[in-house]
């Protein structure tokens, strides 16, 4: 009787002997061995006995144990990628430092978005606090961009050497941005004496009391040859506001100063000072050797040196701050029609051009400071000659950076 093969199958496998085969189970019909090997081996089909407390049994190859698959029926083989039931392979979690990046992508965009809208949200916000005017003429345009800034001085009941009541103008000044050529600031000294439509020759701020805002424009474009495209009215009592509101200003005098109509008293030299004082250094004339002309360098030092506080870094990264000096800029403006916060920016920045070492300031040509023609007291008589040229250069930007005008002789 032939002898039957032994089977290699321990107890409790799931191997079945095999009667009469010549090729033990245990390995594969091209010859390639699939024993498990000896020491823990394990026999086809049959689980791994798991170790005491949960973990599993060290690898027969002393290998690290596998960790047992949770909920997410994926396993994970040794030094491997997590598998799947189906034998796909599962994501990895994200990576301590990719979610650290991504926070970070998130906090610079929300930054981003902040930085653009705060800007937007306060333009909008002073174009809505801004009280306006119809103040422009119908006047053809001419080339660039003309800004009368006029500083009332509203006392009723006040009344000038002129014989006019109430609303005056202390400043006017005339900031013009050529198409091509320096920016120009030029100081028109009140008391100019100049053709007030439908009023005859008169002092020059006394169009704003004759007429307000419209009549004070359209003498100056008379008196210029330049069409105003924005007027800015100050108020000047609000001037110390804006002043307060940027920490004060330096400004400088050469003359010790005690004069009583502006109620400014000044030691000779630089001093930083607050709203108050910088008001009175505004108004000053009648203790200025210059007088009006005098008076009108100073306002002219004045809105630079509030310009300058305004540019500040300071200033541009703290909302608080903006707010502040977003609310008492428009306290105390009044503008034309269709002159929004963004046209004021620009006026901000032609202004400062102007005042750079790039830029023209100054009066135009003046013949005499005490010209008397009869019922206004003493006017500024403008160079009748040179003055027209002197608007026509400046409009065509021919003029070179410097500054110009002044006292007489």
């Amino acid at each position: 009787m032939p002898e039957r093969p032994v089977s290699r199958a321990k107890p409790g496998g799931s191997a079945t002997p095999v009667s009469g085969a010549s090729t033990p189970p245990s390995f594969t019909p091209g010859g390639t061995s699939n024993r498990p090997s000896s020491g823990g081996a394990v026999p086809v089909g049959a689980r791994r006995p798991a170790a005491p407390g949960g973990s599993r049994a060290p690898d027969s190859r002393g290998g690290t144990p596998r960790a047992a698959s949770g909920g997410s029926g994926a396993s994970t083989p040794v030094g491997g990628q997590p598998i799947t039931p189906h034998g796909g392979a599962a994501p990895r979690p994200p990576a301590p430092a990719a979610r650290r990046r991504r926070r970070l992508y998130l906090v610079v965009a929300v930054v981003l978005v902040l930085l653009l809208a705060w800007p937007v949200g306060l333009v909008l916000w002073a174009n809505g606090r801004l009280e306006t005017v119809d103040a422009l003429s119908s006047a053809s345009n001419t080339p660039g961009t003309t800004y009368l800034l006029a500083g009332s001085d509203e006392r009723d009941g006040a009344v000038d050497d002129d014989g006019t009541i109430g609303g005056r103008t202390d400043s006017i000044l005339l900031l013009h941005q050529p198409t091509s050529g320096p920016a120009a600031l030029i100081s028109l000294p009140r008391d100019s004496y100049a053709e007030i439509p439908g009023h005859g020759g008169n002092k020059l701020n006394a169009a704003f009391a004759f007429g307000g805002a419209p009549l004070l424009v359209e003498t100056v474009e008379r008196l210029t040859g330049l069409t105003v495209d924005h007027y800015v009215q100050i108020g000047m009592d609000g001037i110390g506001e804006i002043v307060n509101a940027v920490g004060g200003v330096n400004l400088c005098y050469d003359h010790d100063v005690d004069d009583k109509k502006s109620k400014l008293k000044w030691k000779a030299g630089c001093h930083t000072v607050q709203g108050k004082k910088a008001l009175a250094f505004a108004r000053m004339r009648y203790a200025d050797p210059e007088g009006d002309v005098g008076r009108a360098k100073r306002q002219q030092q004045l809105i630079g040196a509030v310009t300058k506080e305004l540019a500040r870094p300071a200033n541009l990264w703290q909302p608080a701050q903006q707010v502040a000096i977003a609310r008492a800029g428009t306290d105390v403006l009044t503008v034309s029609k269709g002159t929004g916060a963004l046209d004021l920016a620009r006026l901000g920045l032609a202004f400062r051009s102007a005042r750079g070492d790039g830029g023209v300031t100054g009066t135009p040509p003046i013949a005499s400071i005490d010209y008397r023609p009869g019922g206004i007291g003493s006017a500024v008589l403008l160079d009748p000659e040179l003055t027209p040229v002197f608007f026509a250069d400046l409009a065509a930007g021919r003029l070179a950076p410097g500054e110009y005008g002044g006292m007489p002789g």
